[in-house]
């Protein structure tokens, strides 16, 4: 219930993008970690962010890293990136006329309120300062929760899937929704031919296929079965798969040699009839997954776009910086980001 409020806390482990950018230290303010196109990212909001992150390791009973140690060092990248990257969707929401007024930021906060404390003030307000909340600092992390709700619908809603779209993949995956013919059979599997013949002769002689299969058989699988096992068409080895599906029901075959050993298979049932799904019932939920892939093509590409659009707009004091994400191959260096 608590987490539910730790929004910038939650954030940090969720962090996708890390921020790009240059630029040297001295164009960033004493108070400040970073700049954003000439927005600082102020200390104050890093050390905030950092603080309820730290009470959220508490809460899950997890040792919050030391400072100074490369643990630390990364939780406080992460934050930093995540800092960046927020100040950066709220200027992009901007140009993409994206709003997000007091009273919807408002009934967020009743929300939260009714939900998790019972509509009390004074529960509520010991919530906040237990997750180092202050009520401001719960706003501006509800108004970038709302800003990115609303980019993502935005760059999202040209993100169609046409009926076309889907019975065009259901024809070019009706593998994925058909169903193989199938069969009932039991086995015993041992390490050599010799064995094998032996164990078929005694079955051919009346011997009982679940005793000498749990007495002989090294497939863990079945053995103690009786060697029973249903089989689908084309999903065992070769040699496997032919004998169990050429057999006649209840004739013993051969020993069947596979990378496993040496099998002696024996059909219990006539062969079941494959079947493949009708598209009428599969129909929603391919529209639902290409859909869902569809906007994912539509927000990754945006997120790059952003990434792009910042790589030589932020700096970053000194000690604040991402890693060097540099790879030298001979004499030709390579920089991401």
């Amino acid at each position: 219930m608590k987490r539910s409020l730790a929004l910038a806390a939650a954030a940090l482990a969720a962090v996708t993008l890390v921020a790009a950018g240059c630029g040297g230290a001295d164009e960033v303010p004493a108070d400040a970690v970073a700049v954003v196109d000439g927005t600082p990212i102020t200390r104050s909001s890093l050390d905030g962010l950092l603080t309820r992150a730290k009470k959220s390791y508490a809460a899950q009973k997890r040792d919050f890293p030391k400072a100074g140690t490369s643990d630390y060092q990364s939780l406080q990248t992460q934050a930093v990136a995540y800092l960046v990257q927020r100040e950066e969707y709220a200027r992009e929401a901007d140009k993409l006329g994206i709003d997000v007024t007091d009273q919807q930021i408002a009934k967020k906060v009743d929300e939260v309120k009714k939900q998790y404390f019972g509509d009390s003030q004074a529960k509520f307000d010991k919530g906040l300062a237990d997750q180092g909340y202050t009520k401001a600092t719960l706003e501006d992390d509800i108004r970038s929760q709302l800003l990115t709700e609303g980019i993502y619908k935005k760059v999202t809603t040209d993100a169609k899937v046409t009926d076309a779209d889907v019975k065009s993949y259901y024809e070019k995956n009706r593998a994925n929704y058909t169903v193989p013919e199938s069969r009932s059979v039991r086995h015993i599997l041992v390490k050599s031919k010799a064995d094998a013949d032996r164990i078929r002769t005694e079955l051919v002689n009346g011997g009982d296929f679940a005793a000498l299969a749990k007495a002989n058989s090294i497939d863990p699988g079945s053995k103690d079965a009786g060697g029973k096992l249903t089989v689908s068409k084309g999903q065992t080895v070769a040699p496997f798969d032919k004998a169990a599906f050429s057999l006649d029901t209840n004739e013993l075959s051969q020993p069947v040699k596979t990378q496993f050993g040496y099998h002696l298979i024996q059909p219990l049932a006539a062969v079941k009839a494959g079947s493949v799904t009708p598209f009428a019932q599969v129909k929603d939920q391919i529209k639902t997954q290409l859909e869902s892939e569809t906007k994912n093509t539509a927000v990754n590409k945006w997120v790059s776009d952003v990434e792009k659009e910042y790589k030589d707009k932020v700096q970053y004091a000194a000690g604040f910086e991402p890693p060097d994400t540099s790879t030298t191959t001979g004499e030709t260096t390579t920089t991401s980001g």
